[in-house]
Order: C-alpha cells, then structure tokens, then sequence
C-alpha cells in the first residue's frame, strides 16, 4: 500500500492531524494499536486553549464542541484560607472551552468515518523503516497478516510508551525527565460541579482539583502517594478527603454521589529532543508528558500539529520545507515554556515527602503574591489560556 503520511496512533493528535490533511487533500493513514472502544474509554482531560478549538474549526469538527463546551472566564486557587480568582478574560483576553478529551476523541472519529479516511485498530509489530532516506515505510500486522505501507512521512502521535520515539536512535536522541513523588487520584462522577469555574486548592493535606465536563459530569482530583493503590480508596474515603482540602463554602456545597471511574495517575515532566529524525516527526506524548496540574497534555500536543501541518501543507502545495526542518525546534521552544508553567504550578501546590517549613512558607509568598500582584496574575493567565503558536 501507499499513503503520503502515516500516522502512529489513533488518539485526538494523530485523527486531528488526519483532518486537517485531509482537508487539504493530503492522504494520512491512521494505525492504532488499541480497539476504537478502547481509545474512547480514556478518561483525559477536560480544559482546552483557544488555539485548540481554532484547529477543531479548520478541521471542520467543531460543530457539537461548540453546542455543548462550556467556556470559563477564570479559574480558582485557594492556599488554605487564601484564594485568589485568576480571570482570564481581563489578563489574557480569551477565555478556555471544557469539553472532554472523550468527546473530542469521538468527534474526531465520526468526522473520519464520514470522510472514509483510512484507520487500522489493533495493529501489532509496527516498525519504522527508511526514515533517514527519502522513501520510508511502515510495517506491522493485522488481522493475522503482515502489511507495508509505502509513505513519504512518518508522524509519530503514538504516546509516551509508543513505538515512535524508540525508534530514534539512542545516540541521537536526548530524554530530560522527573518523576514527581505522588500521584492524583481522581474520580468521575454523575453530580453538578461544585462551582461554576475550576478550583486548584492546596492544604496540609495535599492537593486537590475540582473540575468538570459538562453540568452534570464532575471530575474530581486528590493526590495521593505514587506507590497507592484504586482499592485502597472507597468513595466515601474520596468524598471526605476532597471536602477537607478544599475550601470551606464549596465543601459544604459539593454534591457527592457513585463514581462512575476512579483512578490513579502518575506525574511526570519529561521531554525529548529533537522531535524530528529524518522523515519521521514526533507530535504530543510520544515527545513530551506534563504533570497535569496545568491542564497542558492535549493543549501541547495540539501546537505539535499546528507547526507539523502548516510544514507538510507547505511542502505538498509548492515544495517548500522550511516549516518542516523548523519543526522540531519550533514546536520544542514552547514544549519548554509549557513544561516550565506546568512544574511550577505543581511545585506550588502540592505537598512534597520532603518539604521544609521553609518550602511551604515558600509556597504561601508566592500565593501572597499572586494575590496582590496583577502582573503576577496576568503571566498566569497567559500561561493557562494558552502561549500562542
């Protein structure tokens, strides 16, 4: 077979690239080692940036994201008994949309089916060949049998334990990471949000997140020690150990019910360089992980595609490259600033094994500061709404 791009993983980078190329008349491949149920059985995040829903309109699959997204004007932070309100309307003029990482998914899937676009699930074996030359190829296995795909480039959307970034070699690659000594616990649940905007709180006891995705569906943060266990923690264990780290009035207004999912998930910071080895580019997951304190998982890997699909669509529409050649470092100088914001809202507010009296006074100034400083409010905000591309 022949496709122009071949794309490793069938989550929302790899069908929003696939969109976009399509809307273009560029023919992507989609290969996805998981089942289509599985893929959208995820349970990721809630919270996008403006320039996110700027891709979903070009792609064209924006229409019930719109309909039923909720938009927030500002975010909360609470430090035992301080809050402050970040408003992002009046520091960074834009607000952000939540709409789940779900929803988008299968968005993105039922705009593919409507295009015929080509996706294969539960493919195994996939190897990467010839990506140092000028014809590449992909082979892998399906319903038993092997299979090759001829390609001109190779976009590697296949997540932090895909085949994509290994395949690079070790002496060109370079990996940075840190692993964060605890974990969130976090569960979904079929109540009202407890508050029109997210909550970011910080206590003695740890961090917790109140956050949502519709008006009806809350998802609902605490963490946890890394080496903790789901079975560990009943929902009634959950619910009173949210309502002691969050701020008194919104403990007393929490609705509680069943949880619906309950799960834990590791923090890491991690980032590898260079994202482009040849005919072969690394887009999301696959090339950097935020902890998710700042709500930039899927919002990095987005600008991935942004700065990967003007490269090919310049390179298929008259020849030129240079978007391709400046991808790696493009997309790397603002993966480093959203790597940046992410760790140091992690570092504000979340309770370390090792951690000072001195480090939580530290934490406390900064919250001070934070409230009394517009500048300070306004990098924020410019930080959560979104860097521009």
């Amino acid at each position: 077979m022949r496709h122009q791009i071949v794309i490793i993983g069938g989550g929302p980078s790899g069908l929003l690239l696939a969109q976009l190329l399509l809307k273009q008349g560029i023919d992507a491949v989609v290969l996805e080692r998981q089942t289509r149920a599985h893929v959208l059985g995820r349970i990721r995040a809630g919270v996008l940036e403006m320039g996110f829903v700027d891709q979903m309109r070009e792609a064209g699959v924006a229409d019930r994201m719109e309909r039923e997204g909720l938009l927030h004007d500002g975010t909360i932070l609470s430090y035992n008994d301080r809050e402050v309100r970040i408003d992002f309307r009046k520091h960074a003029g834009r607000p952000v949309t939540i709409y789940g990482q779900t929803e988008v998914t299968r968005d993105l899937y039922e705009a593919r089916d409507a295009t015929g676009g080509t996706t294969y699930f539960e493919v195994a074996d996939v190897t990467l060949h010839g990506m140092e030359g000028d014809t590449p190829y992909v082979t892998f296995r399906h319903d038993g049998q092997d299979k090759r795909i001829d390609c001109d480039f190779i976009a590697g959307c296949d997540g932090f334990h895909g085949v994509s970034r290994k395949s690079i070699p070790d002496s060109v690659r370079k990996d940075y990471e840190r692993v964060y000594p605890f974990g969130w616990l976090g569960v979904l649940s079929e109540t009202p949000p407890v508050n029109n905007e997210l909550i970011y709180a910080s206590s003695d006891r740890g961090f917790a997140l109140c956050s949502m995705r519709n008006m009806n569906l809350s998802r609902y943060y605490v963490q946890c020690s890394a080496e903790d266990r789901v079975e560990n923690w009943s929902d009634a264990r959950f619910w009173e150990e949210l309502r002691r780290r969050i701020p008194p009035d919104a403990a007393e207004r929490i609705v509680t019910g069943p949880s619906i999912e309950k799960s834990i998930a590791p923090l890491r910071s991690f980032v590898t360089e260079p994202m482009r080895f040849g005919r072969l580019f690394l887009c999301g997951d696959a090339a950097h992980i935020v902890p998710p304190t700042g709500a930039k998982g899927l919002n990095s890997a987005a600008s991935d595609v942004y700065y990967l699909f003007q490269g090919l669509k310049a390179f298929y529409a008259d020849g030129e490259t240079d978007g391709l050649d400046s991808y790696s470092q493009k997309a790397l100088d603002r993966v480093w600033k959203v790597e940046r914001f992410s760790w140091w809202m992690t570092s504000l507010l979340h309770r370390f094994p090792d951690q000072s009296a001195f480090d939580q006074k530290m934490q406390e100034a900064e919250i001070a500061f934070l409230s009394e400083s517009e500048a300070a409010q306004e990098a924020l905000a410019r930080n959560y709404v979104g860097l521009p591309y």
